[in-house]
């Protein structure tokens, strides 16, 4: 009889609490590993291939801990990234709330996945076989129920909590934290089109997810982190299955790469190296249009009549460098007016602009592209701006 009441309170293997808490921690992060290193940068972005094996055994663990299916998840994320922040946007906090995504962002993924259309126009290239289509796709359940059986079995009672955490941990972390928390506070590293962010620049929690912003800069890209003090245990893990030759490498960002001087004929490789690295060159904007801001403000507040336009200088220096995404339709209205009280800082946002569509336009040739970049850069170093000049010359030692 007590051998059976050790069993229906400890399960087969009679660990104690803090052991059972120490086990839930690793297999909800081995979770976090297959839906970073398999989910996301493999089937999603194309980022990284892997053996049979690795691949397989990351599709067996998500059917049995979250019972989600391939093809959903990549067509859900990938419609994501391809309507990111705007209308059809499956997760957004800017067109949700924050407070939706953060909470209740399992309910928006389990919409958009009875979405037919967006499986059938994102879910391209992932799993087709026998076993996703009979059992994985065919039976999610099953693997989240087989899961609950042997959890009781393996650790008894408390195999119910092991079970629980399981369950919520990608539906709090990854559709919640990293779609909500992720466009909403944090650092960021690229001007990218969004308000995508860096959580944290150690990312070990959430398998390197934390580093949302520089993903969104590349996203194509299986290494996440950018800057020398960021962490990615994702691609840690992927540089040890590389060695072992489990993992195939396919696409990483690119390293900058600066001429040594300031070329005077502007090619195609200039062209190139600045469309590679524009969200590189839009920050480094942004910091130029704060520095004028911040300078302008410098100056007149010497003069004490001209409160009303410090305020204005120093709105414009704390939302010039946002996203236009990441400001309501009144904080857009006063940065607009604010700048056309300021002819120097109203020029260079217009030279951004320009900067903006040499790359934007998915029409013009490259021979109009080149033409367009020649051009903004004779604008830019005949403009009388000094700093405008010296970020002109810069820009014409971008290789590819």
């Amino acid at each position: 009889m007590q051998s059976i009441l050790d069993f229906v309170a400890a399960g087969l293997l009679q660990l104690n609490v803090w052991q059972v808490i120490g086990i839930t921690l690793i297999l909800t992060h081995i979770t976090i590993a297959a839906v970073t290193i398999y989910l996301h940068r493999s089937q999603a972005h194309r980022g990284l291939d892997l053996h049979p094996i690795v691949s397989h055994f990351f599709r067996f663990w998500l059917w049995m801990t979250t019972g989600m299916v391939t093809r959903e998840w990549v067509a859900i994320h990938r419609k994501h990234h391809a309507k990111c922040e705007k209308e059809g946007d499956p997760h957004s906090p800017v067109i949700y709330g924050i407070d939706r995504v953060l909470w209740r962002g399992a309910e928006l993924y389990r919409d958009e996945a009875l979405n037919e259309e967006t499986i059938k126009r994102f879910s391209h290239g992932t799993p087709n076989d026998w076993i996703e289509n009979n059992l994985y796709s065919k039976h999610p359940s099953l693997g989240i129920l087989s899961m609950l059986v042997i959890d009781i079995a393996l650790f008894g009672a408390m195999g119910l909590c092991v079970w629980a955490v399981q369950m919520a941990w990608i539906p709090f972390w990854a559709a919640g934290v990293i779609n909500g928390l992720g466009h909403y506070v944090g650092y960021r590293n690229f001007s990218s089109p969004d308000t995508s962010t860096n959580l944290v620049p150690i990312g070990i929690l959430i398998g390197g997810e934390e580093l949302h912003n520089n993903h969104h800069a590349y996203g194509t890209s299986a290494k996440f982190s950018s800057k020398w003090y960021e962490f990615d245990i994702g691609w840690m893990y992927i540089s040890i299955l590389k060695f072992f030759r489990l993992a195939e490498v396919k696409k990483v960002a690119p390293k900058l790469k600066l001429a040594k001087q300031v070329q005077e004929e502007v090619t195609e490789n200039t062209l190139h190296g600045i469309i590679t690295h524009r969200y590189e060159i839009m920050t480094r904007y942004a910091s130029l249009l704060k520095q004028t801001a911040l300078q302008e403000m410098a100056r007149l507040q010497r003069n004490p009549e001209a409160k009303a336009e410090v305020a204005k200088l120093n709105f414009i220096s704390q939302h010039i460098t946002q996203s236009e995404q990441g400001l309501n339709e009144a904080q857009r209205a006063e940065l607009a007016e604010s700048l056309s009280q300021n002819k120097a800082l109203a020029q260079l946002v217009a030279m951004r602009e320009e900067l903006f569509r040499v790359w934007s336009s998915s029409t013009a040739s490259t021979e109009q592209l080149l033409q367009d970049l020649r051009h903004w850069l004779q604008q830019a170093q005949q403009s009388g701006v000094q700093s405008l000049e010296e970020f002109a010359l810069r820009l014409r030692r971008y290789a590819a």
